[in-house]
Formats: C-alpha cells, structure tokens, sequence
C-alpha cells in the first residue's frame, strides 16, 4: 500500500474528480456516508453527537455527515468556524444543507466569539476542524477549542486525520494544540504521521474507509513511502524446488555470541535453520561451545581461538551471507576483528546489536562499510550511529534515510512500524508485529531469519522486507496464543513455521 503525501492526495482527490468523473460535491458525499456507516456501527442513535467543522474541505465533510447522521435520528449540535468568512466552495454548499435541515439540533456559524457546549462523558465529537491541508501548528482560538475537547471527558471521532496533526512532519508542531482522537476514520489510505509512535496518543483506533479515490492515479503515482501487505510479500518467495539439497540453497555463516552472551548466538542460530537455509555455521568464543551444541544441534559450531571473545576475522568465501553482532560485546578486541571482517567478507552482511554499538564508538568507519549492507537498528543504536539524538520519529526517519542513501545501505529501523529505508531513498513500512515483540532477544532472531533470506538467494530489498514481515508475523502468531506480556523471543521463532506455512499457502 502506497503512502500519499499532503500535496499527492490532494492531486488524487482532483484526478478521481476529472477523471471518474464525479462533481467535487458528490464526492465529498460519497465520503460522508462512508465516514458517517461508521460512526453509526460505533455508537447508537441515543449518543449526543456535537460536530467542530472547520472552513475547508475536513469540514465539509463533517457538515455532511451531521446532516445524515440526523437523517438517522441522532441528536446532532452542529458548530461551523467561519473566523475569516472564507468557506471552500463544497464546505459553503454544506453549510446551506445544514442551515436548511429541521433535524439538525443545533447550528452556530462561528465568526468572532465562541460559547462552547457542554462536552459530558456521554457525548460524541466529531472533529472535522482541519485535514490533511493543515501546514502550521494551530493557534489562538482554534488552539483553545482543542484543549477544550481533549480536557473533556467525550469520546472524539477525527474526520481523515486529527485536526492540528500534520499529515508528515510534526517535529515542530506544539503537541499541546493537536486533538487526542479516541477513532480517527482515515479516507483511502493511511497518512505517513500514522505510522511514528510519536503520534499515537492522537490517533486512537484507526480505521481505514475506502471511498473509491481512482485506483489508475494510485498505480501509476510513485511514492517514496509504502507499508508491505501479505500479498505483496507472497509474490517474493523463492519456491523450493523437489530436487533441492542442503548445499543449494544456502550457507550461512553468523559470528555472535561472547561469554555470558550465547543466548544471543543461540537465538539468532534457530531463527536462521528455521527460515529455509540449508546449513549455518555460528563463529562464537570457546566457552559457548557446550551451551551451542545442546541448544542448537543442527548448527555446525566453528569456534574463535579466544574463550570469551570474538578475537579475529575468518575466512567467509564458502557462505552465501554474513549476519554478524548479537551477543558479541564492545571490547576493542572485538571491534577490529569486527572491522577486518566487514572489510574482508564479499558475501551479504547483515549486522544488528553489538555491531552498531561498535561502529558508532568507531564511526569513522561506517566510510569503509560495503555497499549493500543490511543493518538493523533499534531508535538508540541509530541515534548512537548517526552521533546526535533526533527531534522525534520523523526527524529520525529522515536521518536513516540520509544515511541509507549516503552508504548505500539497507537501514532497517525497529519499531512498531519497522521502516526498512533503502538506497535509493524509498522506505517499505511493515505491518506485522506488536508490542509484546519488545522483549529481549526479539532482534537477534530478525537477523537469524534476515540472514537465512539471503543465503538462500533472495537480494537484499526482498531479503529486508520478507525478514521483518515474517518476524512480525510470527510474533503475532505467538501473542494470539501466548499473550502479549508472556511473549519471549523464543515464542517468535516457535511460531516461524506457522508464518511461512501462511505465506506459502
């Protein structure tokens, strides 16, 4: 699914327009019922409803959907903010609807002083103040109007987006003048500001409610942002043929683990046998031999020549892909064997944990980094590479993509909406996952299964966006039967069979 800037969907609201062809007003109606089936199958024609509309087109919408909802027989109070006497074209003809209707309950044009309603806790807002036009923070009485709703004890519905939330970047916004939304009803598809944790205390539950915008404008408009669905990523697997053999399809080699640290080693090792690879060796300190070979017999142990440590490159000409960092420690060490092998292994990489941390305290090596390497920061281990903390989500988001551009890299930055940010600028969204995946280990067994994709032949970008897909995917798997907060990672790679089964069926 593509993801739209402001300026694109205005574009695809005009293109739908001339090219259905449809009147602006008809389609604005045709979204109002949308926006207004949903509401009734939430909240009971007994609700008190109370509509904020704004001058534009977020509150023409909104002037609509009072007028059907009281078609419906609720009791709509409806209040039109017309400060500079300036209404859009469809908003002014709603107006003249509502104006004229005899169910509305109440109507009050706004135009200098406002007296605001009494908001209890069975009451319903329905937020259409701004859209997705907005470009500046909220100010003076629209300000007041939104701490006055969101210091009530009302359930609010936001129309399309919260009104004071931009549709991109909010690094500047004042946080304090943006609704806090119980439901946002998102027309077509979802907004990029959607998709940053620092967001969701505004949004609420987000639904998405398709008003037939033109599929031909989506198709064929290029996005520089997309979110991966389950048939996208069914349409990038590798089948495995009859006549496969464990030499052909995959060798992969993992260095991970230090003393006290082989779980690390010990999850990455399962999630990479358990996501097609034909063989893994795991590079990791002698004294994890014991705890590997019991916990991972499949895995063919290749031991450094330091106890606790990963002390020297090794030879990696014979494997298919590298992933290299879980559980590996930060000595010094450690840092030039890590250095020497990234310099030394022609095969995928796919470095994660103590990797990153390495590289940041040596960040004047990132310069001699490969190109196409996968890397998989969680928001810290970024900032630590990047070298300075980031002003929220989209100001990080823009720096990894800065980054992954610069290095030519594949950046894939953990969170709730992993952003795998490519070489070439895009970033692919995932949709997989949930918050009980925040436990320790869940990253190591993401680079187990990461690199497992490309040992078995898949290019990074699908290695990338099958990898984090199927990592949320099994987490999912999981929670539905152990629970959010019981969710370890092990649960993860127990339920990776089921999530490939899924895919493959």
């Amino acid at each position: 699914m593509k993801i739209f800037t402001s300026n694109q969907i205005r574009e695809l609201d005009r293109y739908t327009i001339e090219h259905e062809p449809i009147r602006p007003i008809d389609l604005m109606e045709r979204a109002a019922k949308a926006l207004a089936r949903a509401i009734t199958e939430m909240w009971g024609n007994d609700t008190p409803v109370v509509v904020f509309a704004g001058p534009g087109n977020n509150g023409g919408d909104a002037l609509a959907v009072a007028r059907i909802l009281a078609d419906q027989n609720y009791k709509v109070s409806v209040y039109l903010f017309n400060i500079n006497d300036r209404l859009s074209e469809d908003c002014a003809a709603n107006k003249k609807r509502v104006a004229d209707h005899k169910h509305i309950r109440t109507f009050v044009e706004v135009t200098q002083q406002f007296d605001p309603p009494v908001l209890d806790a069975s009451t319903l807002v329905v937020d259409g103040l701004f859209g997705t036009g907005l470009n500046k923070p909220l100010a003076g009485g629209f300000a007041s109007l939104v701490k006055y709703i969101n210091q009530s004890p009302a359930k609010v519905v936001s129309i399309d987006i919260p009104s004071g939330l931009m549709t991109e970047d909010n690094t500047y916004n004042i946080h304090t003048n943006i609704i806090r939304a119980n439901i946002t009803l998102s027309l077509q598809m979802k907004k990029l500001a959607f998709l940053f944790a620092d967001n969701q205390q505004y949004i609420g539950r987000l639904r998405l409610l398709d008003i037939r915008l033109s599929q031909d404008f989506i198709a064929k408009t290029k996005s520089q942002y997309s979110i991966i669905e389950e048939n996208e990523v069914r349409k990038l697997l590798i089948p495995r043929h009859d006549f496969e053999h464990k030499g052909s399809i995959g060798n992969a080699l993992l260095i991970a683990g230090s003393y006290g640290m082989a779980g690390a080693a010990i999850l990455s090792a399962r999630a990479c046998l358990r996501s097609g690879v034909g063989k893994v060796t795991v590079h990791t300190p002698r004294k994890n031999y014991n705890a590997m070979q019991t916990a991972v017999p499949e895995a063919v142990m290749q031991m450094d020549r330091e106890e606790t440590l990963f002390s020297e490159a090794v030879d990696a000409e014979d494997f298919d892909a590298l992933g290299i960092g879980p559980g590996l420690g930060q000595s010094e060490n450690t840092a030039i064997a890590l250095i020497a092998q990234l310099r030394r292994t022609t095969a995928p990489i796919v470095a994660d944990a103590d990797a990153l941390n390495i590289l940041a305290n040596h960040r004047a090596w990132m310069q001699q980094l490969p190109k196409g390497i996968v890397m998989t920061p969680h928001p810290k281990e970024f900032e630590r590479m990047y070298g300075n903390r980031c002003n929220g989500d989209y100001e990080r988001l823009a720096k990894a993509r800065e980054m992954a551009e610069h290095l030519q890299a594949f950046i894939l930055l953990k969170g709730h909406y992993s952003a795998l940010c490519l070489p070439d600028g895009d970033v692919v969204f995932n949709s997989t996952g949930n918050s009980g995946m925040a436990t320790a280990g869940s990253g190591d067994v993401l680079t187990g299964i990461i690199t497992a994709l490309l040992s078995r032949g898949y290019r990074q970008r699908e290695a990338c966006i099958i990898g984090m897909y199927v990592h949320g995917l099994a987490g999912d798997l999981a929670a539905k039967e152990v629970g959010k907060e019981s969710l370890i990672a092990s649960d993860i790679i127990k339920y990776l069979p089921k999530a490939f089964l899924r895919l493959e069926d």
